[in-house]
C-alpha cells in the first residue's frame, strides 16, 4: 500500500532565519505552502528564531539562534547572524538543506538547486560578482592568496549541514581576532560564507533564481523594454522558480501597491517599470504571489 503523503519521510529541509518581528507569521507560512505546492516532495522546514512563533506552518520545527550569533552587530546590514545555520547543532543533519531568505517570491521548483550538489561539500549560491564560481574563481583565489575571489548572493544556499560546520567555527574564531570585522571577508555573511568555502561553491543558475534588481532594474529605462522582448529572455523568466528581493528599496509591501507603469528607482540609479511591457508574465505571477497581503485576515 502507498504511503499517504504525510507519511512520507522527507529527503530535503528547507532552512529559513528570522530574528526580531519584521516578517510575521502568515508571510512566513505563505512561504513555506508555495514551496511545498511546487515541490514533487515535501521538505521538512526548519526556522531559526529568536522567540516563539505560534501558529507556524503545520510540522514546521523551530530551532533557537545560538547565543553568540544573536550580537546586535550581526543583526545590522552584513546579516552575520544568517551563519547560524552552520553551527553544530542547529539543524538536524541527515538530509541537505536549502536556505531561502524570507523575502523571496517563490514561483516553481526550488528542490531543483539540490541536483547542482557534485557531493556533500558543496555550497551553491547565485553568483554577485565578475570573478566566477569554479575552477576560474578558484584558480584567481589561490593566485591571490584569498584576496581575490568569487562571491555569491546569500538569498538562497544550498549545502549539507553536516559537513558546513566549519562556516561558523571559522567566523566564530576570525570574530575573535577582529570584532570590528576590519577581516574583508566578514564584511557580510555571503561574502564569508563565499570566501571561506570558495574551494565547493557552485553557481545557482538564472533559470532557478535572479534577484529582483538584477532582473528588472537597469538605469536605461529603454532596455528594460529591449530586454523584455528577447525571446530567451521571455522563456527564463518563465522557468524561474525563484525571485529575491534582495535590497532595501523593492519590498512585498511596495510591490502590492504599485499602479501599472509606476516609476522606481534605488540608490544606484537603476530603474524600475512596473508593467507587463517591462516585466512579462513575472508581473501577474508576483502579483498572484503576495496576493494574501491584500486579502483580509
Amino acid at each position: 500500500m502507498q504511503a499517504a503523503p504525510q507519511e512520507v519521510a522527507p529527503t530535503w529541509q528547507c532552512v529559513m532565519v528570522c530574528w526580531g518581528d519584521k516578517y510575521p507569521i502568515p508571510l512566513i507560512n505563505h512561504l513555506m505552502a508555495q514551496i511545498e505546492r511546487h515541490a514533487p516532495s515535501a521538505p521538512r522546514f526548519v526556522l531559526i528564531c529568536d522567540q516563539p512563533k505560534p501558529g507556524l506552518y503545520p510540522g514546521a520545527i523551530t530551532r533557537d539562534f545560538p547565543a553568540f550569533f544573536l550580537n546586535p552587530e550581526f543583526k545590522k546590514g552584513g546579516c552575520h547572524a544568517k551563519l547560524a545555520m552552520f553551527e553544530k547543532g542547529v539543524l538536524p543533519e541527515d538530509l541537505p538543506a536549502i536556505y531561502i531568505d524570507l523575502d523571496t517570491i517563490v514561483l516553481g521548483d526550488i528542490s531543483k538547486g539540490l541536483k547542482l550538489m557534485d557531493s556533500r561539500q558543496t555550497v551553491a549560491m547565485l553568483p554577485s560578482a565578475i570573478i566566477p564560481f569554479g575552477p576560474i574563481g578558484r584558480t584567481i583565489c589561490k593566485l591571490t592568496r584569498k584576496k581575490n575571489y568569487a562571491r555569491g548572493n546569500s538569498s538562497m544556499v544550498v549545502f549539507h549541514p553536516a559537513e558546513c560546520h566549519y562556516v561558523a567555527e571559522t567566523f566564530r574564531s576570525l570574530f575573535a581576532k577582529h570584532p570590528d570585522f576590519g577581516f574583508r571577508p566578514m564584511v557580510a555573511d555571503e561574502r564569508f560564507i563565499s570566501w571561506v568555502a570558495q574551494t565547493h561553491m557552485k553557481k545557482l543558475p538564472k533559470t532557478l533564481i535572479v534577484k529582483f534588481p538584477g532582473e528588472f532594474m537597469f538605469p536605461w529605462r529603454w532596455w528594460l523594454y529591449v530586454k523584455a522582448w528577447l525571446p530567451w529572455v521571455r522563456s527564463r523568466r518563465a522557468k524561474l522558480a525563484a525571485i529575491t528581493l534582495n535590497g532595501l528599496l523593492i519590498k512585498p509591501e511596495m510591490l502590492v501597491t504599485l499602479q501599472d507603469g509606476e516609476l522606481v528607482t534605488d540608490s544606484k540609479f537603476r530603474k524600475m517599470v512596473w508593467s507587463e511591457r517591462t516585466l512579462g508574465g513575472s508581473r501577474r505571477r508576483i502579483l498572484d504571489f503576495y496576493q494574501f497581503l491584500k486579502t483580509p485576515v
